[in-house]
């Protein structure tokens, strides 16, 4: 492929933030049923969903202070800017979680798109926006994620290639049984694939 872009989830793929989501789903009442968070408080009454969203943004913060890049997320990104392959941060978090992120750990990205830009993961959008952002078209792009929502959303924007790292067991369960997808464990791993899509012969 012609590959112009890589839009890369945040939280689990490129930084480890400690925030303990079991925990999170507790505090609100919500049970972990393969929907993203946001989408079940979404369905909450307003003083409800106000509440839960004070606790998701309690357990971020934390998360953003507190957390480390994931081995070798600086020298993936770096290693594709070398090539000309733009990237972009495609996460469900808050603005103020990324820049808090970004100002410890400032990561070589073109373009962050999170969920004050609009519907969040599995729901398109925030795909489609980073694409226009960089100017590339889906099939020029690959998304790396480490959930079932980057994958679906990314597919519903119409990318082609996948690539999830250290994909749980019970978010596998909640993919499509004909999800095509490629797995990875680790960071290294996803820069041997994104080089296979290359053409590297390594």
């Amino acid at each position: 492929m012609r590959l112009q872009a890589v839009l890369f989830d945040m939280d689990g793929t490129l930084y480890d933030a400690p925030v303990d989501w079991t925990e999170v789903r507790r505090e609100m009442g919500l049970p972990r049923d393969g929907r993203a968070i946001l989408d079940q408080l979404g369905e909450r009454p307003p003083a409800e969903r106000s509440q839960g969203l004070s606790v998701l943004h309690r357990f971020e913060a934390h998360g953003a202070r507190n957390g480390t890049l994931i081995d070798g997320a600086n020298e993936l990104l770096t290693s594709l800017h070398v090539r000309g392959v733009r990237c972009a941060l495609v996460t469900n978090n808050s603005r103020l979680s990324v820049d808090t992120v970004l100002q410890s750990h400032p990561l070589p990205v073109d373009a962050v798109v999170c969920r004050d830009d609009g519907p969040t993961k599995p729901a398109p959008n925030l795909f489609t926006y980073a694409l226009a952002r960089l100017e590339v078209r889906p099939e020029e792009a690959v998304a790396v994620g480490d959930a079932h929502y980057d994958y679906l959303g990314a597919r519903a924007a119409g990318i082609q290639e996948v690539i999830l790292v250290g994909l749980s067991p019970w978010m596998r369960d909640q993919l499509p049984p004909d999800a095509g997808y490629r797995a990875a464990t680790d960071l290294r791993e996803v820069g041997r694939l994104l080089g296979s899509l290359m053409g590297d012969r390594r």
